[in-house]
């Protein structure tokens, strides 16, 4: 017997932003509890006020140097709202949708092929040396190339249609401030069929690697949960850039559909726990008990009725094939939604591409002022959600931001639990190879630790005193 203990992993590697774990063990070295702790805080929701509305697409993009492509289209759709403009222009339209579909291809390449790749290829217990995006270039020269060359493509597709690669000022409340050249466009088709075909062997490496360790994928850290995504309007389709609300059960039954994302805040409900600065929303009608649900490529595999491009479509039912039709609950078979997905923008950037519209002039769209925007898009991590209120000088008075890492948060301290208790619990010793696992559950959810700091409300600092034998002797609340 041993004394009861608590492991620390900190920080957490190869995600984005600072968080760690905490993991503690009873005298039998058996895990009694496991968490993923967000310890970095980012007001962004109170900084912001103050600001004019022209100002908040670009302003909020620093909360990530990631994902900024997705808090800038999220924030210039609420702020279209404002501006009275419920129709963007074609050209504006379209090429707001070609700037999200090259962020999503390239931070997915980026995640899958840098920061997840050296799991997959080496083992979860392989050597923390061995971890690295330089190793995977190392054996697998041909796979490294190509993960660099397409991260590469999508950021050119982001600084085409927003003016930079990162916290570009392309999208302007009701529409874009700049068309796509026929000579950006002739560049980027003359390796388009090359990209697809490099996502076609993407989703196959995804796919196999899934399929071939079914064992493993079936048990790390699954479990039954719901998911929520938009989906389109029309028809239930994959839709990364605008639509309706969906969400399902673990069985695939529906808790709702088709609903507007404007009324987002009568359907969850974000909970404040005291141990981290992130916040666990639930489904309103279900409570915080049932209520917790999944975001991302995963679950949007899930709730989408189909996807509108012949090749991902395809590789989408396969997936779905591989549980009867029902949502896949499998936490690793994140990665292979990723790639489904990649492959989804890249058929859709080849799609645009070809139309004309790109190259028209009317940019900018005119409507009847409003005093509150809410903008939603399915950002690379999942459902992204801008609120916003402004006053009569055009200065933000209110803001409230839930990110796809926060919509996560309850699914991935589970999944933390679940493989510590599989993989930690009992041992004599605990290796860095095993900690490391507890860390790949992270990993497949792609977190972005620094978008989802934020405070609304209110967010309580606390501070504690003990003595020398464990006993508090004073406390410290403020709220912020």
């Amino acid at each position: 017997m041993t004394e009861p203990r608590m492991i620390e992993i900190s920080p957490v590697t190869r995600v984005e932003g600072h968080g760690k774990v905490t993991i503690h063990l009873d005298e039998e070295n058996r895990v009694e509890e496991a968490r993923l702790h967000i310890v970095e805080f980012r007001g962004f929701e109170r900084f912001i006020r103050g600001r004019l509305m022209w100002e908040v697409p670009v302003i909020v993009q620093r909360l990530c140097g990631i994902c900024p492509v997705s808090h800038h289209l999220a924030a210039a759709k609420a702020m279209d709202m404002i501006a009275g403009v419920d129709e963007l222009t074609p050209t504006a339209e379209k090429m707001r949708r070609l700037m999200h579909y090259g962020q999503v291809m390239q931070s997915h390449v980026l995640h899958f092929f840098h920061l997840a790749a050296p799991d997959l290829l080496f083992g979860f217990g392989a050597p923390a040396e061995k971890r690295n995006i330089f190793e995977v270039i190392k054996e697998k020269p041909e796979l490294g190339k190509r993960a660099v060359l397409m991260r590469k493509y999508g950021q050119e597709i982001i600084e085409a249609t927003a003016g930079k690669k990162i916290h570009g000022t392309g999208a302007i409340p009701g529409g874009i401030n700049r068309n796509l050249t026929i000579e950006r466009r002739d560049h980027f088709l003359g390796s388009i069929d090359m990209m697809i075909e490099w996502a076609l062997d993407a989703v196959k490496l995804a796919r196999d690697y899934t399929q071939e360790h079914e064992a493993l994928v079936a048990e790390f850290g699954s479990f039954p949960s719901n998911y929520m995504s938009l989906v389109r309007e029309s028809d239930g389709a994959l839709d990364l850039y605008h639509g309706s609300l969906r969400a399902l059960s673990s069985t695939g039954d529906l808790i709702f559909d088709q609903i507007p994302y404007t009324r987002y805040h009568e359907l969850i409900v974000e909970d404040v726990r005291s141990w981290s600065y992130m916040k666990f929303p639930f489904i309103t009608e279900l409570g915080p008990e049932a209520g917790w649900y999944r975001v991302g490529p995963l679950a949007r595999m899930n709730t989408a009725s189909f996807i509108d491009t012949p090749l991902a479509d395809k590789a989408h039912a396969v997936l779905k094939a591989e549980t009867g039709g029902v949502p896949n609950n499998s936490t690793l078979a994140n990665h292979w939604a990723r790639m489904i997905e990649v492959l989804h923008c890249i058929e859709k950037i080849r799609e645009l591409l070809n139309d004309p519209d790109l190259q028209g002039t009317d940019l900018i769209a005119e409507g009847q002022r409003r005093e509150e925007g809410i903008g939603v898009i399915e950002a690379p991590r999942g459902n992204l959600i801008h609120h916003y209120k402004v006053d009569e000088h055009d200065q933000v008075t209110y803001c409230n931001l839930i990110v796809s890492t926060t919509h996560n948060n309850e699914g991935m301290n589970r999944a933390v639990k679940d493989v510590a208790v599989k993989h930690l619990s009992g041992q004599a010793q605990i290796t860095e190879g095993m900690l490391n696992h507890v860390e790949v559950a992270i990993r497949a959810y792609d977190p972005c630790l620094s978008c989802a700091t934020h405070a609304l409300g209110q967010m309580p600092l606390q501070v504690e005193l003990f003595d020398a034998e464990g006993s508090m002797v004073d406390s410290r609340r403020q709220s912020i």
